[in-house]
């Protein structure tokens, strides 16, 4: 009994170790929640809340989010996410829409800081698309890192996804190497330019068929990813699409990652 308290004590210091050498693994989801509405026609966030509890992530990016809208009952549906998953929450607000707001939201596992929410170009006859960027300490051994949600243009003319890319690539890259994590929904297949200009400077972390996402396979311009950076301080460990057709007309991505970097 003795001899099994010992090796217990000794998995919980391995585990509980502040030892830089060790490497911090991050899961990170990204889901277009279709704001709260499956594809059977009902709102219930208690079941896409149960759906991202069960994906056991430290870093969500939302897509499609409802802040008090009439379709969605006045809910705030960030705020409730966040009391159902117990994970702390942010909004981006991309427009006002049905007596309420329209957007993108993140929730963590960690407190969230210098929270920022910026536009995105695109055509005066499109909806307006955001980036929402949080700052978060990732646990004890991970990097602070930049983390973004996003959704971009659905237009079938790419201009407007073209000049967002590129807006993305400034805002969140510029002169800096901080570590980062880009995810969301860029409505771009992997071998459109969109991508190529997201991946001259991010490492693409997604499961090589996260694109097209629609839950009937017809083939559709969508595509949800996990991008990070810089590239050669992330491993990437496992990434897959969970296979759930029903809570949105999106299945989730969830990408599981391994800081390799210096922590700063």
């Amino acid at each position: 009994m003795v001899r099994g308290i010992s090796a217990l004590v000794l998995l919980l210091l391995v585990w509980t170790t502040d030892d830089p050498s060790v490497p911090a693994t991050l899961r990170v989801l990204t889901y277009n929640i279709h704001h709260g509405e499956g594809t059977d026609g009902r709102f219930d966030l208690s079941r896409t809340a149960g759906l991202i509890t069960t994906a056991e992530p430290d870093l969500v990016a939302l897509q499609e989010v409802d802040q008090g809208t009439d379709r969605a009952g006045g809910v705030d549906q960030v705020a409730e996410l966040a009391r159902l998953t117990s994970l702390h929450a942010a909004f981006g607000k991309a427009m006002d829409y049905g007596g309420g707001a329209y957007g993108v939201a993140v929730l963590s596992r960690w407190p969230l800081s210098r929270v920022e929410t910026h536009p995105l170009p695109g055509a005066t006859d499109s909806e307006t698309r955001v980036a929402l960027t949080v700052s978060v300490k990732a646990g004890e051994r991970g990097p602070v890192l930049q983390f973004t949600s996003t959704h971009l243009d659905q237009g079938r003319d790419q201009g407007s996804r073209l000049e967002q890319a590129m807006s993305l690539n400034r805002l969140l890259v510029g002169d800096n190497d901080r570590a980062a994590i880009l995810a969301g929904d860029m409505n771009a297949r992997r071998d459109t330019d969109v991508m190529t200009i997201l991946e001259g400077l991010w490492t693409n972390a997604s499961a090589s068929d996260s694109s097209p996402m629609s839950v009937d396979e017809r083939p559709r311009l969508r595509g949800d990813y996990v991008l990070c950076r810089p590239m050669d301080e992330w491993r990437v460990v496992e990434s897959r699409v969970i296979d759930e057709r029903v809570a949105s007309d999106h299945r989730p991505v969830l990408v599981v990652l391994e800081w390799t970097g210096i922590r700063k």
